[in-house]
């Protein structure tokens, strides 16, 4: 095999697995009339969420807001807990950040969606005790299907590129969740008497 056809080998997708593509029939995204408005902090979605939730000792406890058009902001600050290397934040939790980030924007669409498949591009280490400051937006949709993007930089919004990640989102309906999750805590949350904290624990990939 030539050296031009193994790279374009490497730049497929596995058999069977999701394109980080949008096809050609896709469109652009479209902020939702009652999506959070710009600025506002979205909040925990759940509160036992590894991601967001406030009731996780060594969660991330990720902040994300609403910006303009269909985008979000957040940030993380890497804890000794989060560590891989000596003083880094280990690999899985930084694709973990961006994970919950760019679940983050289903807000805007005001739909329920999955992770379908994440990329992650690691261009830097992050040293423990830095906030990350990530920015995710939609790119296009397709169907079920939501093409999005995100990138993480160290110390300030425009502060050096640590993390890279495309990804694709696909939109479910709360069974997914109902038929999959553990019966506790899906009745614990089903049984919850605030309408609006019931809805949202399905509405980001947990």
């Amino acid at each position: 095999m030539s050296n031009d056809n193994r790279q374009e080998a490497a730049a497929r997708p596995p058999s069977g697995s999701a394109s980080l593509i949008p096809p050609p029939d896709a469109t652009a995204p479209v902020r939702h009339p009652d999506a959070p408005a710009p600025g506002e902090l979205l909040g925990s979605h759940y509160e036992h969420c590894f991601g967001c939730g406030g009731l996780q000792p060594h969660g991330l406890h990720l902040e994300a807001r609403a910006r303009e058009g269909v985008r979000v902001t957040a940030e993380f600050t890497v804890r000794p807990a989060h560590q891989g290397a000596p003083g880094l934040a280990h690999g899985g939790v930084l694709a973990t950040a961006l994970d919950e980030t760019l679940g983050s924007l289903n807000w805007l669409l005001r739909v329920i969606a999955v992770t379908g498949r994440l990329e992650t591009d690691f261009v830097r280490p992050v040293p423990v005790d830095s906030v990350l400051h990530l920015d995710a937006e939609v790119n296009a949709v397709a169907g079920r299907k939501i093409y999005c993007s995100a990138v993480g930089r160290i110390g300030s919004p425009e502060g050096p590129v640590a993390v890279r990640a495309s990804a694709l989102f696909i939109e479910v309906k709360v069974d997914h969740f109902i038929d999959n999750g553990r019966s506790e805590e899906i009745q614990a949350v089903m049984a919850d008497p605030d309408q609006v904290r019931r809805t949202r624990a399905f509405e980001v990939n947990p």
